[in-house]
């Protein structure tokens, strides 16, 4: 019976696998209700607002990166680096004006202004401790954080940023790791000052590249002038001229490269800004005009290359020529150095013939700028440009003698005593003293430490007599600085 049982077990587990088997699932793709889900779904019908977002972000940004990747197959290898900006009144401009505004807005109103800048000065002062050995009015760490949260209560929360231990730090301490207060408070002011400065000069970058244009540039100066207090008295018809003046500098300093813009950031840190600031300033006693003169930006000096342009200018066309420059300190620069002035740093003018070539009074401004501060680096870059006759980038011993040629006739025609050109030549080369023995290169002038001196030497004849007579000059500043 068991057997019977066994057998009719297994031809009832036959006959159900047969029924199956006879009675396949079909495939998904081919039933009609699955069919038209999927185009259902497809469609976006019947989907919520979220849902119906997300199909259209994911359209949007599928469309975006297939056009990405059609560009890059166009271009090649190279990846895009140039980035069109917005046309003029785009939704895309207003609204990154507008972004600009606002941040700018938020970023002026977290300064101090003058009245926390004294709050913080009589917290400074009443919280402080006086050396005896200096008298100097100094604050321990304790002290500075105490001092601390005293400014917060009555400034507020601005302030707070100045008294990290970071900053505690950056001072002298004394055996008792003290610093002084004065210090301090001259470092908050500073960075309150470039910050504005930032500040101001962003709202007037019109681009947001970071960059000021040089109408940019008049512009920024124009609105300091009220606040200067050694220009406040400057006439109204001479404000656009000294705007023209005073951002020539800053160009000739921080735009190199001649790109026509010049960096907020290399601006800000330059000395140039730093020799405006002074301006500030009420001079209390009586400044002489040579002392005057000294600082590019004073009225005294703006005043002084105008009437130096307008003197050189006989023809009054509002550009110089050779000739009229030849005129340019009494007539003691070297023709060979006009001549190459002329032929690195003037470009032609577009009118009175294919050669005619005459300097405007952005050139000239440059050329002053050189020949008054030869020893920075942009001053002898622009210098030895002139000097490097053939364009190599080095000077010779032949380049030395051919432009020390025309100052040697200079000199013998202002009735000076015989020298020998080769004497100059290898005493300069002893100045000196460059790395390759047979060449003079510009880096080789500039750690020379006496650029400037052997630039003056080889254009300017009164630059020559200068270095000739060094020690008696030398002896004389010493005398008058022993009768003052």
């Amino acid at each position: 019976m068991s057997t019977a049982s066994g057998d009719g077990t297994d031809a009832g587990g036959d006959e159900a696998s047969s029924a199956a088997a006879g009675r396949r699932i079909p495939p998904a793709s081919s039933m009609s209700w699955v069919r038209n889900l999927r185009r259902f779904v497809g469609m976006g019908a019947g989907l919520g607002s979220e849902a119906l977002m997300e199909l259209e972000t994911k359209r949007i940004l599928l469309e975006i990166f297939k056009e990405r990747q059609r560009k890059s197959a166009e271009a090649g290898s190279i990846p895009s680096f140039y980035k069109k900006k917005p046309e003029e009144g785009s939704i895309s401009s207003r609204v990154q004006r507008l972004a600009k505004y606002r941040f700018l807005k938020k970023q002026s109103e977290m300064l101090l202004n003058a009245d926390d800048l004294d709050a913080m000065w009589v917290c400074l002062r009443e919280n402080c401790v006086i050396d005896d050995a200096t008298g100097a009015e100094k604050m321990n760490y304790e002290d500075f954080c105490h001092i601390a949260t005293v400014c917060t209560e009555q400034i507020g929360q601005k302030c707070k940023r100045f008294f990290s231990p970071s900053n505690f730090m950056k001072f002298e301490k004394d055996d008792s790791g003290r610093i002084a207060i004065l210090p301090f408070y001259l470092y908050v002011m500073r960075t309150v000052s470039l910050t504005q400065a930032r500040i101001d000069m962003s709202e007037l970058d019109e681009d947001s590249d970071g960059f000021l244009q040089p109408h940019e540039m008049e512009a920024y100066i124009r609105g300091l002038i009220p606040n200067l207090a050694q220009l406040r008295d400057m006439p109204t018809a001479f404000v656009q001229m000294f705007c023209r003046i005073a951002a020539r500098k800053f160009f000739f300093f921080c735009d190199p490269h001649k790109r026509g813009k010049a960096c907020i950031k290399k601006v800000l840190l330059s000395n140039c800004l730093q020799e405006l600031m002074e301006l500030h300033q009420e001079s209390e006693e009586e400044v002489t005009d040579v002392e005057q003169a000294e600082n590019w930006f004073s009225l005294t000096s703006a005043q002084r290359i105008c009437d130096m342009f307008l003197a050189l200018d006989k023809d009054t066309n509002s550009t110089l020529s050779k000739q009229e420059l030849k005129e340019y300190a009494d007539g003691t620069l070297t023709e060979i150095f006009i001549e190459r002035v002329f032929d690195e740093h003037v470009r032609r003018s577009k009118v009175g013939g294919g050669n005619s070539r005459e300097m405007d009074f952005e050139s000239f401004l440059d050329f002053v700028l050189a020949l008054e501060n030869k020893d920075t680096p942009e001053g002898l870059t622009y210098l030895f440009r002139c000097l490097d006759l053939n364009g190599r980038g080095f000077l010779t011993t032949a380049d030395i003698h051919t432009l020390f040629r025309d100052v040697h006739q200079k000199w013998i025609e202002g009735g000076n005593y015989e020298l020998c050109i080769e004497d100059v030549r290898d005493e300069i080369w002893d100045m000196v003293k460059p790395a390759d023995p047979l060449r003079i290169s510009l880096s080789d002038l500039l750690s020379c430490k006496q650029g400037g001196t052997i630039a003056s030497m080889l254009v300017d004849v009164r630059g020559f007599w200068a270095h000739d007579n060094r020690e008696n000059l030398l002896q004389e500043e010493e005398e008058q600085v022993e009768e003052t």
